[in-house]
């Protein structure tokens, strides 16, 4: 590994706008709106602003999973947000989620609107409302909490750091993609370690930790993400393997992935989702033909 570099930090940090790779159109070290642009209502109790990505698909999978477990209340309307447009950076976004990051949700079934950002928050939010996927007794809900926390935390060393260096950066950095594989591995090595000895994360039960985790994790070995599966050699990691095929066995969470989805077969993009029926009528590919 070199460990040479060109590169001296000043003693001062300013933004170079021409810096940032595929991103620097939408990164910025500011927060607050760009532009004024109110966001769309349906009918529907929740309202969903989001974006098919591992974050988006949490909440996703979470609202088809309570839809198929007969919570009427749980039915909703799923907004595209364009984050290469920065369409999350449009006034009405940023009053849903002052950190402008999808997803971000309105839920208006009761007298006062209530908001919620960060799907970690978003997916306990939803847990308690409808008594699902959350356990009530105290270890197993500690446990079930605790990977969730875990995901959050963990994440950004997948994506920001190994995703963003290994895909999208526009130089390959040897460094900073090793510093990252390493941590990823270690991470999924946390994982099977843990599915050697239990079914689900949390214990027996699928919960918001499964939830949460598996867009991210599953996706990864699944191969779906980062065109990483054989770089990071994911075939060793046998029981999340298991874990992650488990999952996406569940027809809510096949659903749930559809939505917002920008990428992949058209048959799998339900870029905005409004009805139940929009499965079957409203996909990339339904549409396409229906022109």
């Amino acid at each position: 590994m070199s460990g040479t570099s060109d590169y001296t930090p000043p003693k001062v940090w300013t933004w170079n706008k021409a810096n940032g790779g595929q991103f620097a159109s939408i990164n910025r070290p500011i927060s607050g709106p760009t532009h004024d642009k109110e966001l769309p209502v349906g009918r529907h109790p929740l309202q969903l602003y989001s974006l098919g990505t591992p974050n988006g698909q949490k909440v996703t999978i979470m609202l088809e999973e309570l839809l198929a477990l007969g919570h009427s209340g749980a039915e909703y309307d799923a907004w595209l947000i364009k984050i290469g447009d920065g369409d999350q950076f449009g006034s009405g976004f940023v009053a849903v989620n002052p950190n402008s990051k999808i997803p971000a949700l309105m839920d208006r079934s009761g007298p006062k609107p209530i908001r919620v950002f960060e799907s970690g928050a978003i997916l306990t939010y939803l847990a308690e409302k409808f008594g699902a996927f959350l356990p009530t007794e105290p270890s197993e809900r500690a446990e079930c909490l605790s990977w969730l926390f875990w995901q959050m935390g963990s994440a950004p060393y997948l994506g920001g750091g190994f995703g963003h260096f290994y895909a999208y950066a526009p130089t390959k950095i040897e460094y900073a993609i090793d510093r990252f594989a390493m941590e990823v591995k270690r991470q999924l090595d946390v994982l099977d370690r843990r599915l050697a000895e239990s079914e689900y994360l949390a214990g027996s039960q699928y919960t918001i930790a499964d939830i949460a985790v598996w867009p991210w994790y599953g996706g990864l070995v699944k191969g779906w993400t980062y065109g990483a599966a054989e770089f990071l050699q994911v075939e060793d990691y046998k029981n999340v393997l298991r874990w992650a095929d488990t999952i996406y066995s569940r027809p809510a969470v096949q659903r749930g992935r559809m939505v917002n989805r920008l990428s992949g077969d058209p048959s799998s993009q339900l870029h905005e989702r409004h009805d139940a029926s929009d499965f079957d009528t409203s996909t990339q590919d339904k549409l396409a033909a229906a022109e």
